[in-house]
């Protein structure tokens, strides 16, 4: 069986927020959405992004939910090339995010960029190509 990954992040405002994914290409599943609630599919059948109210986190967890300009963790994100890196940043920075929040890392293999969402959630869009990769 393989894996899957579900994602929970507690937001502010869950309309926003879904219109927020939903700019940066992420898919909702009606099936496990509603006025708490709202599961955004990154890639069908493995990864998903579940936007909790934060009453809906609560009943998860007691433990505080961070204040947005902290980093709880980084989620990177694989994408196929480096214009899909800049193109899902520069989205993010036109729906409500929060663009270029840790500098750009270019090693030639690799590339990546940084987003805060609107609740301060940090995403790292990255392409690598592993056949570049320096041989250590």
């Amino acid at each position: 069986m393989s894996r899957m990954i579900f994602v929970n992040l507690p937001v502010r405002d869950l309309p926003k927020s879904m219109a927020f994914y939903k700019a940066l290409g992420f898919v909702n599943n009606p099936h496990f959405t509603d006025e708490t609630a709202a599961c955004m599919v990154v890639e069908e059948g493995s990864i998903h992004v579940m936007l909790l109210t934060h009453a809906k986190w609560a009943s998860f967890t007691k433990r505080p939910i961070p204040p947005t300009n902290s980093s709880e963790v980084a989620l990177a994100l694989s994408c196929d090339s480096r214009g899909a890196v800049d193109a899902m940043n520069d989205a993010a920075a036109a729906h409500g995010g929060a663009s270029d929040i840790n500098a750009r890392q270019d090693l030639g293999f690799m590339y990546n960029r940084s987003f805060a969402d609107p609740d301060g959630h940090v995403w790292e869009p990255m392409w690598m190509d592993p056949a570049a990769i320096p041989k250590g």
